[in-house]
């Protein structure tokens, strides 16, 4: 089973409009593990781990995002690290 990392910046209206929330609920979804924060600059930042084709169904419900939610731009990179054992929102 491959398992690909990525971060994720998310811009836009994503902040006030419960996209942490609904993110755990999509990752959750997918089986993705990770984080999502709110970011100082009005962005949303997440870790995501999972296999390949969840990996890439999580990033497809990020070009939407929750019902109150306007994305404006996703920056994807693929990282390296530790695969948490949950998907959290960090504070």
């Amino acid at each position: 089973m491959d398992i690909k990392c990525v971060s994720l910046t998310i811009k836009g209206r994503v902040q006030g409009v419960g996209f942490r929330y609904q993110t755990q609920n999509a990752a959750r979804k997918f089986g993705i593990k990770g984080i999502v924060r709110n970011m100082p600059d009005g962005s949303v930042y997440a870790e995501a781990c999972g296999k390949d084709r969840n990996i890439e169904l999580f990033l497809d419900w990020f070009r939407n995002g929750p019902m109150l939610a306007h994305v404006t731009n996703i920056n994807v990179q693929e990282i390296t690290c530790p695969v948490p054992d949950d998907f959290d929102i960090s504070f």
